[in-house]
């Protein structure tokens, strides 16, 4: 009796070791009979049911090794940038925080940020005039008013989280930190901002999807001007609102990319792929 519950043991310790998730493992019932088998013969086959129990736990080490190699392979991969650095290396999760490459990734990243903070106040008087006590300036009605505040919500929703903080502002991190000022050319530190926003070398995709959005924005912006109050204030606020949430959101990455030394993960930088 005790020997059999020995048996179920160690079965019960197999199917632990293997994590109940590899494919080839040898189930339950299976491994029972096997030791139920061996245990039943007689003294002779001694030597057999230790042979057995040996193999037993060889498979249940190999199954383990292999269902972790399996977890952490997904785990580096989804650790990693995924795509070739300034000089053609591949960007790591660990940072080379070195004085050089911190100063040119904030050059790059913060000067994006600068970008948009000129836009912001530059803006941001016009979205305020429905709000002056200025003389002339006609008071929103009812329904203006709730046109202001759902532009404001959607622009922050739709520019704002989905625009740049899923996809702009990691992009713009990322690449920041691909900029190596011992091996970067001199163009890519002197306009880094323009580099970390996509605009040059950078995969074709990426540079045509950051040129259509670059020109797209500044097609918008001219319309929007032509636009009569109070249409343009409310249009000009949700502007407001996207870009101070896009800029929150980069400086935010950047910060604690800098802090961590970690870069930020499941993100491509979209780099071109290195000449041979």
């Amino acid at each position: 009796m005790h020997h059999h519950a020995a048996l179920v043991g160690v079965a019960l310790l197999n199917n632990l070791a293997s994590g109940f998730s590899s494919p080839t493992s040898i189930s339950l019932p299976t491994q029972m009979a096997m030791f139920q088998r061996v245990g039943d013969s007689s003294v002779n086959n001694n030597a057999l049911f230790q042979t057995k129990q040996q193999q037993m736990f060889s498979t249940a080490a190999a199954h383990q090794s292999s269902s972790l190699a399996v977890r952490g392979g997904a785990l580096g991969a989804s650790t990693a940038i995924g795509s070739s650095s300034d000089n053609g290396g591949s960007v790591e999760k660990d940072l080379n925080l070195s004085v050089g490459n911190v100063l040119a990734s904030l050059w790059g990243a913060s000067g994006v940020a600068y970008i948009l903070i000129k836009a912001i106040v530059r803006v941001l008087p016009i979205a305020l005039e429905p709000f002056s006590k200025a003389e002339g300036i006609v008071p929103l009605t009812n329904f203006q008013l709730s046109a202001y505040i759902l532009t404001c919500l959607f622009f922050a929703y739709a520019e704002g989280y989905k625009g740049f903080q899923l996809k702009f502002s990691p992009l713009v991190v990322a690449r920041s930190f691909t900029i190596q000022p011992k091996s970067s050319p001199i163009h890519h530190l002197l306009l880094a901002p323009l580099y970390s926003m996509g605009l040059f070398h950078a995969t074709k995709k990426r540079m045509i999807v950051s040129w259509c959005v670059t020109i797209g924005v500044a097609t918008i912006v001219a319309a929007v001007k032509r636009m009569p109050y109070p249409w343009r204030n409310i249009v000009d606020a949700g502007v407001v609102v996207g870009l101070s949430w896009g800029t929150i959101s980069i400086l935010g990455g950047y910060i604690i990319s800098l802090l961590t030394g970690i870069a930020p993960i499941g993100v491509d930088p979209a780099m071109p792929e290195k000449k041979e």
